[in-house]
């Protein structure tokens, strides 16, 4: 009996070998999971530099989703010096081909649609045409589908925003100052109601005063006279706004 008990013990230089070996493949596990851990690093720096490369970086903005079309109309907007070159590329991200409604066709809107560099922002300027039922403050079907596509841009930046409202003479049951400030703030009714916050705007009401004018400095056709210019305040003075 001693000597089958004797037989059947593990003999001890077997024991260290299960050691090490257990040792060795938790070992290289490690290795492998820090380099694989290393690689994804890696790919991820990459995406983000290009990313913000092509994009520009930017400052703290409203919460939820934002589009690629959407950061660069916001990056555009953002650098009034580049309008003047740079209207159509803006009409493109704000309002593209596939988006429009049957109602609304690609030289209208570019008709009725101005961008203007100012000398503390950009102003977009509708005519009345395209955002209002004839002699009246309230926005048409066209009127809430091209105000509603200028919501994701205004919600992610932070700059203040004015709505300032135009009209001419034309007949009407309202006086022209009236007129105006209806339909300016209808559209800042309206934007408001669409998640833009409140606190940023202001409303001005012109009536017939600073009509468009043509390079030899007489007013134009009266049609032109009749808009909304919305501007986003983004060239900010010495010390910002109040």
């Amino acid at each position: 009996m001693a000597r089958k008990k004797k037989e059947e013990a593990c003999p001890p230089l077997a024991l260290w070998l299960i050691t090490f070996s257990d040792l060795m493949t938790l070992l290289l596990t490690f290795f492998v999971l820090l380099l694989t851990m290393a690689s994804m690093d890696n790919a991820i720096l990459t995406t983000v530099t290009l990313t913000t490369a092509d994009l520009g970086l930017l400052d703290k903005r409203g919460s939820g989703q934002i589009s690629v079309k959407e950061r660069m109309v916001v990056d555009l907007m953002e650098k009034p010096w580049e309008v003047l070159d740079k209207k159509d590329r803006i009409k493109d991200l704000l309002f593209p081909d596939d988006t429009l409604p049957e109602e609304i066709e690609k030289n209208d809107l570019d008709a009725n649609l101005d961008i203007l560099a100012k000398s503390d922002g950009v102003a977009l300027v509708f005519t009345d045409d395209i955002l209002f039922s004839p002699g009246t403050s309230t926005l048409s079907s066209k009127g809430q589908f091209i105000i509603s596509k200028l919501v994701p841009m205004l919600t992610h930046t932070e700059a203040p925003i004015n709505v300032a409202g135009y009209t001419d003479t034309s007949d009407t049951t309202q006086t022209p100052l009236q007129l105006s400030g209806d339909r300016a703030l209808t559209v800042l009714t309206y934007l408001v109601e669409q998640g833009v916050p409140n606190k940023r705007f202001s409303l001005s009401a012109y009536g017939g005063n600073f009509p468009v004018l043509d390079e030899r400095g007489l007013p134009i056709n009266s049609a032109k006279n009749r808009r909304v210019e919305i501007e986003l305040k983004t060239a900010r003075p010495i010390g910002g706004y109040q």
